[in-house]
C-alpha cells in the first residue's frame, strides 16, 4: 500500500495465495474484492462492464409502438454500466452511485444512501468507511492475455481510469490510501516483463526439503480439517503418500500434485469419517490415483 505497487504472488495452485489476500483483508478490516480471471478477460472488466447486449435489447423493446416515451433516458448509457473490482477501490461512493443508477430493480431508487442486492456492492465490515483502504484480489491473471496486465499497471499507476462510455473520470480521492492490490499466478503463462519489474513478487513454495514440506501440508490440512475428521496417522500417511507422488512426476510428466490435491483428497476421507479409520484408510488407497498422479504413466512392454 506504501509503495503504490501490486503485490505479485507466484505459486503452484492450492498452496493458500488467494486466501493471503483474504487474510490480510481480515486483520486490516477493510472490504475484500476479488476479480477470478477469466481466458477471455479484457482490461476493462477489472474496471467496469458496459452491457452493450442490454441496450440493444432495451431499444429494440422501446421501439414498439406506444413505448417511445422518454426513450433516450432509458437507452443513456450510463444505465448500462456496472463498476469492477477497481472502481470500488477507488471510488466507494462513485460505484455505488453507478450501481445504483444500472440497477434494474424499481425499488431501489426509494433507498438513496443504500444498494440493493441486484446492485452487487461488495461486502464491508461494520464499521468501515471508504476513506479507509480495501484489498483487491486479481485471481489467477497468468489465464489472460498480456494487454490485461499490461492495462492493470496503467490504471494502478494512475490510481484512476476513464469511462469513455459517459466522459466519467473515476480517481483515488487526493490524500486517500491506495488499495492493497495482490495478484496471483500459477504460473500457466509468462507475464510481461515490464509487469513484473513494476511488483513486488512474493514466492510461495511447499518447502526446500521434505521436513519443511511435510510441516507446510500439516499445516495447510489442519486448515480445514481437524484432528476429528482426519486422524493424525491418515494425514501422515495421505502426506507422504502425496509428496511421493510428487517425487516421481518428472520421470512421467510436468504436472505434479500439491497442497490442492491433498486438500480434495482429505475431503473424500473426511466425508467417511463416521465409518471408521479403515474406511478412510481403503478410501485412500481408492482414491488417491485420481487426485495425486497427474500424468499418463507409462504402459508396460
Amino acid at each position: 500500500m506504501i509503495t503504490r505497487r501490486p503485490l505479485l504472488v507466484r505459486g503452484e495452485a492450492g498452496i493458500g495465495k488467494s486466501q493471503l489476500a483474504r487474510a490480510a483483508a481480515h486483520v486490516l478490516k477493510v472490504p475484500f474484492l476479488y476479480h477470478v480471471i477469466q481466458a477471455r478477460c479484457e482490461p476493462t472488466d477489472l474496471l467496469y462492464t458496459y452491457d452493450a447486449v442490454s441496450r440493444l435489447a432495451q431499444a429494440q423493446v422501446l421501439s414498439a409502438p406506444g413505448q417511445a416515451e422518454d426513450w433516450a433516458s432509458k437507452l443513456a448509457e450510463t444505465k448500462f454500466i456496472r463498476p469492477g473490482v477497481l472502481w470500488w477501490a477507488f471510488d466507494w461512493p462513485g460505484a455505488r452511485r453507478q450501481a445504483k443508477c444500472a440497477c434494474r430493480d424499481p425499488k431501489c431508487s426509494a433507498q438513496p444512501d443504500l444498494c440493493c442486492l441486484a446492485c452487487g456492492e461488495p461486502e464491508r465490515p461494520p464499521q468501515w468507511t471508504p476513506a479507509q483502504s480495501c484489498v483487491v484480489l486479481i485471481d489467477e491473471i497468468d489465464k489472460a492475455e498480456s494487454d490485461l496486465p499490461n492495462g492493470l499497471l496503467e490504471s494502478l499507476g494512475n490510481t484512476g481510469f476513464q469511462v469513455p462510455q459517459i466522459g466519467r473520470v473515476v480517481a483515488l480521492p487526493q490524500n486517500a490510501p491506495p488499495p492493497l492490490v495482490v495478484v496471483t499466478t500459477n504460473e500457466e503463462r509468462e507475464l510481461p516483463a515490464a509487469f513484473l519489474r513494476r511488483c513486488l513478487v512474493l514466492q510461495m513454495s511447499l518447502g526446500r526439503n521434505e521436513t519443511e514440506q511435510r510441516n507446510f501440508l500439516v499445516d495447510r490440512a489442519r486448515d480445514h480439517f481437524d484432528q476429528e475428521l482426519i486422524s493424525k496417522p491418515i494425514l501422515e500417511k495421505a502426506i507422504g503418500l502425496l509428496l511421493k507422488d510428487r517425487q516421481d512426476a518428472p520421470r512421467l510428466g510436468p504436472a505434479k500434485p500439491g497442497a490442492a490435491e491433498l486438500l480434495d483428497l482429505l475431503k473424500v476421507l473426511a466425508d467417511r469419517r463416521g465409518e471408521g479409520e479403515k474406511a478412510q484408510r481403503d478410501a485412500l488407497a481408492v482414491v488417491r490415483p485420481f487426485t495425486f498422479r497427474k500424468n499418463v504413466e507409462e504402459m508396460p512392454a
